[in-house]
């Protein structure tokens, strides 16, 4: 098994999407790449993000990639859908060099490269979420979500 965080803006939906893909085995709420080591002053430059735990002999980097591209706005920074802030950018971080180059890759292959806003960076730190944010949406359907239901259903299993 590999791991990756990916930031699509608010976890909660980005959570419940990354949990119906093909061979994502396991997911976790948090926040990566901030400027300290807990969220106890706040966010300070840390993304939402979700721990994404995948198996890659199912999913490539790639496949993983076309999957964020998918529920998310490429070419916004700092906003998807109605949250605003630095910490909704969006993103792949990983501690494998192969998967930021392989990431990096996808978005050099495509003909909009240079209007992409996503950040492909190593991990620097994460944080777990509180257990209020961990599968938010499956708890509390009606909450506020950016990415459009039928994304949210498109690869249950």
């Amino acid at each position: 098994m590999q791991t990756i965080y990916l930031a699509g803006g608010c976890l909660w939906g980005v959570q419940a999407f990354v949990k119906t893909l093909p061979g994502v085995v396991e997911t976790e709420a948090g926040r990566a790449n901030g400027k300290t080591t807990t969220l106890e002053g706040g966010y300070d430059g840390y993304a939402e993000c979700v721990k994404t735990i995948f198996d890659p002999t199912v999913v490539t980097i790639e496949a993983l990639m076309g999957y964020l591209f998918e529920i998310i706005d490429p070419y916004s920074v700092n906003r998807q859908g109605e949250d605003v802030g630095e910490k909704y950018r969006t993103g792949l971080y990983s501690e494998d060099a192969k998967h930021v180059d392989a990431a990096r890759a996808f978005i050099q292959r495509r003909s909009d490269a240079d209007r992409i806003a996503v950040e492909v960076l190593p991990l620097t730190n994460y944080v777990p979420s509180a257990a209020e944010h961990q599968d938010r949406l499956a708890r509390c359907p009606d909450d506020y979500c950016h990415i459009p239901q039928a994304l949210l259903e498109k690869y249950k299993r």
